[in-house]
């Protein structure tokens, strides 16, 4: 059973930092899937923040660049997400997701999300 755990939300003020983990359990070859952290706010879509290749490519929503970094630990099936310089509009549920695409099937995994609050 595949298992994704998000971890590290909280209350922060703006300007602060916090550190998400995204631990993984029962993913097959962890190392070739597609890591993504997506967020969604209040009344809001979910939007992708920021995603992570098996070859370790990242890219980020505008929003969030120059901010946040997004990491992989292959050995350890862990993706993380490093928010700086944390704004209230970041204020959501962010989630992890896995991805990996094997003709015909599509690999496609979710966590239960974790909330992330930025207020003074």
């Amino acid at each position: 059973q595949v298992q994704l755990v998000e971890s590290g939300g909280g209350l922060v003020q703006p300007g602060g930092s916090l550190r998400l983990s995204c631990a993984t359990s029962g993913i097959t070859f962890f190392s070739l899937y597609v890591m993504t952290w997506y967020r969604q706010a209040p009344g809001k879509r979910r939007e992708m923040v920021a995603r992570i290749t098996s070859s370790g490519h990242t890219n980020y929503d505008d929003s969030v660049k120059g901010r946040f970094t997004i990491a992989r630990d292959n050995g350890e099936n862990t993706v993380y997400l490093q928010m700086n310089s944390l704004k209230p509009e970041d204020t959501a549920v962010y989630y992890c997701n896995a991805l990996r695409e094997v003709a015909p099937t599509k690999l496609d995994y979710w966590g239960q999300g974790t909330q992330v609050t930025v207020h003074s």
